[in-house]
């Protein structure tokens, strides 16, 4: 018995592809279609937008000042840098203020527009530099610019408007601080002034000028005690020479120098020469005689009461006559006496000069200690007054260098670009859009294409399993 096999003739070709390529075909026409369609309606539909670019540098030098304070002392400021803490740059202070809503508010109100009209800066801050790079845009070239320099007005005058609370705030410390001090100073004054018109002591160089008189006044002491001593020698001198002892020449000189004893003496040496003359002429017992003896023994009289007065112990007549320096006129013995009572009275001029210079040593010792005992108190107020002097001049130094440092905490802005006035529009870029369109349309029509090839081939494989099938069957 003979077996038929039947063969069954596959599809053609040309009519498998027929069927199979072109829904996918006329998929990636729609697809780049929608694609190059977006892409044109975006650049033809989009407004550009303009951006103006510019630059400001933070400059970061360190500040220091020094003030010195005559008899006082010295003062010093020192401002660091602002980028000496690492954890600290300013770049990043101005950039969070560039973007704040306060700063958008300003430059906004100068453009007369509103703060979302205006938008928001970008802001890139440079490394290992002290650049912050600004970019604004707009829609027109003009407007981009305009809108820069608006931002940095904003900038500037918010800068300044915190520089101005700063300085009210750190002012209104040191005046506190100042008025402190102040009244310290003027309490430290007046305790000063007061102590000074209490005590009589000035200053040290008044114990000085104290130490220095008693010092004086010691030597010219001395010089008198010198003198005293040569005086007393010469006078035991004269009075040895008048055969006299010293207590005798005491005596002479007392008499001689009081004017009562010799009017006495005057009158009964006076009284004894005319009894000589009235004697060549009258007798003993004649009237004219009898009165001038009267006048002579009164003037005797009072002439030994006068000398026991003075001298403090009877006197005779005879001493009264040896003590007398002027019982021998012009002779040697008068020059003798004449020397003794000059002797006699520098002695006691000399005497009573030592003595008033004693006293006042004394005094001026007395003095002197009772001021060096005060001087203690009088430099304890007089450190605490230059204390307070030096602290209230160094507030004052310090409130001066803090009011002529603004820029501390919020350093200068140097603008090094000035905002470009844009040539192109930033947005949209033709060029980009093209070039995304293509590779757009790349990958769209590639990937219809393998998946057009991956459904073919899967389609043949089936194709060629029901025709094996079939032909194992027959």
């Amino acid at each position: 018995m003979t077996e038929s096999v039947t063969i069954s003739r596959p599809f053609p070709k040309s009519r498998l592809q027929q069927v199979h390529w072109s829904p996918y075909l006329l998929i990636g026409i729609l697809a780049n279609a929608a694609i190059w369609c977006s892409a044109l309606a975006y650049l033809k539909l989009k407004a550009p937008t303009y951006t103006s670019g510019w630059a400001v540098n933070v400059p970061g030098t360190a500040a220091q000042a020094r003030v010195s304070l005559p008899e006082i002392g010295q003062t010093s400021l020192d401002s660091s840098s602002p980028y000496s803490i690492s954890t600290q740059d300013p770049r990043q202070n101005y950039k969070f203020l560039a973007e704040s809503d306060a700063v958008i508010q300003i430059a906004a109100t100068q453009m007369d527009i509103s703060p979302q009209e205006f938008g928001k800066p970008k802001v890139k801050i440079g490394d290992s530099t002290s650049i912050i790079e600004f970019q604004m845009t707009g829609d027109n070239p003009e407007e981009a610019r305009d809108k820069s320099y608006a931002l940095y007005r904003a900038i500037q005058a918010r800068v300044n408007e915190l520089r101005v609370q700063e300085f009210i705030q750190r002012d209104a410390s040191f005046q506190s601080a100042l008025s402190s001090s102040q009244r310290k100073l003027e309490m430290a004054q007046k305790r000063l002034s007061d102590y000074k018109a209490i005590s009589g002591l000035n200053s040290s160089d008044q114990l000085k000028a104290l130490s220095d008189n008693i010092e004086a006044l010691r030597k010219q002491r001395a010089e008198i005690v010198a003198q005293q001593q040569q005086s007393s020698s010469r006078l035991q001198q004269l009075a040895a020479n008048l055969n006299l002892s010293e207590q005798d020449a005491a005596n002479a000189f007392v008499l001689q120098t009081d004017q009562i004893f010799q009017q006495n003496l005057k009158n009964y040496s006076e009284t004894s020469a005319n009894l000589v003359t009235l004697s060549a002429r009258f007798l003993p017992d004649h009237p004219t005689i009898v009165a001038e003896q009267n006048k002579r023994d009164a003037a005797a009289k009072a002439m030994l009461v006068r000398s026991e007065s003075l001298l403090g112990r009877p006197v005779s007549q005879d001493l009264i006559q040896q003590l007398n320096l002027n019982t021998s006129n012009g002779s040697a013995r008068e020059n003798l006496f004449q020397a003794l009572v000059d002797a006699q009275a520098e002695n006691r001029g000399l005497q009573s000069q030592a003595k008033e210079t004693e006293q006042q040593i004394l005094q001026l010792e007395n003095r002197l200690r009772t001021l060096s005992q005060k001087e203690t108190t009088l430099e304890a107020l007089r450190r605490e007054l230059q204390v307070s002097e030096a602290v209230f001049s160094s507030t004052l130094a310090n409130l001066d260098i803090i009011r002529s440092n603004a820029f501390g905490s919020y350093p200068l802005l140097q603008i090094v670009a000035e905002p470009n006035l844009p040539k192109s529009p930033s947005s949209p870029k033709r060029m980009f859009i093209l070039l995304g369109a293509t590779g757009g349309s790349l990958f769209v029509s590639a990937g219809i294409l393998a998946f057009w090839l991956r459904q073919r081939r899967m389609t043949m494989l089936e194709l060629e399993r029901k025709t094996h099938h079939r032909i194992v069957e027959g």
